[in-house]
């Protein structure tokens, strides 16, 4: 039976598991030439996973799920096959970003499935480099396992309906993860239209990190998401942010803080923006 352990795991305590086979270490580097980068220099032992291909279906439209819309379960348990990773297995996730892209969306993925034995290195890539930890340029070579089982997502998702209601109830909470300027509309970087849901509320996800770029304690986030959701029930929390793949840096942080996991609107802005006629039509005008 798997053990649940706490969602970060420092640089200084992966570097004493290095010599440790009982572990499976996944580069989830996203964006432009991640995978060549990876083969360029990567922790040592690391696998590779692809956002797009692995953690997503992006082939569907995005007014339909959003730019990063879940995978299915076949496909999912086929990924987690081809990585080597079973039930009992114990995997910890990096990125380049602070554990804010793909490190975080993995990490939600496997506990959405009911698996616990799943960590993301805090600082990331650049933590465990400074910390000592050795690198490689190498193919990895390891076992496939058999289809993970997967039955169905065991966390909260909103989906649009739901987000419609819920930002028109003052008893729920829609939470906007993207930074400040995104929210206000001043920017839009990645989809077609700026601004935020109406009814939702900000807090960055920038905000879960101190100035040397690691997860605030866990009494520091406990205090300020204490403050933000006034003992609101987690099925009446929404968060989200672009695509569905930042908003796990917030919930890693709610559950590092000893805070119940809510809601994840996984299509996010990328799919509200695409779908909201209105907002649509005062854009352009």
């Amino acid at each position: 039976m798997s053990t649940k352990l706490t969602p970060l795991i420092s640089p200084e305590e992966l570097l004493k598991l290095k010599d440790n086979s009982d572990f499976i270490l996944i580069d989830a580097r996203a964006g432009i030439n991640a995978e060549e980068n990876y083969k360029n220099e990567h922790l040592k032992s690391a696998r590779y996973i692809d956002l797009n291909k692995d953690l997503a279906s992006v082939e569907t439209d995005p007014a339909n799920g959003g730019r990063h819309p879940l995978p299915s379960f076949e496909k999912f348990s086929g990924v987690l096959s081809k990585l080597g990773i079973s039930p009992l297995s114990h995997v910890i996730i990096y990125d380049d970003k602070n554990g804010s892209n793909a490190a975080a969306r993995f990490w939600w993925m496997l506990r959405a499935i009911g698996h616990e034995k799943v960590q993301v290195l805090n600082g990331g890539l650049q933590a465990a480099i400074k910390t000592g930890y050795p690198i490689s340029s190498e193919t990895e070579i390891f076992d496939v396992t058999e289809n993970y089982p997967i039955s169905e997502w065991k966390l909260l998702l909103a989906n649009i309906e739901e987000v419609e209601k819920a930002r028109n109830n003052d008893q729920n909470i829609v939470i906007d993860v993207r930074d400040k300027n995104r929210f206000d509309g001043l920017t839009e970087p990645l989809d077609l239209i700026a601004g935020h849901i109406p009814g939702a509320i900000n807090v960055p996800f920038s905000e879960n990190l101190n100035e040397d770029g690691f997860y605030k304690t866990a009494e520091e986030l406990s205090k300020k998401y204490g403050k933000i959701l006034e003992n609101t029930k987690p099925e009446n929390v929404i968060v989200h942010c672009g695509s569905g793949v930042t908003a796990c840096h917030t919930l890693l942080a709610m559950d590092y803080a000893g805070i119940e996991i809510p809601k994840l609107y996984i299509g996010s802005w990328s799919e509200w923006s695409r779908n909201d006629r209105e907002m649509a039509t005062k854009k352009i005008e």
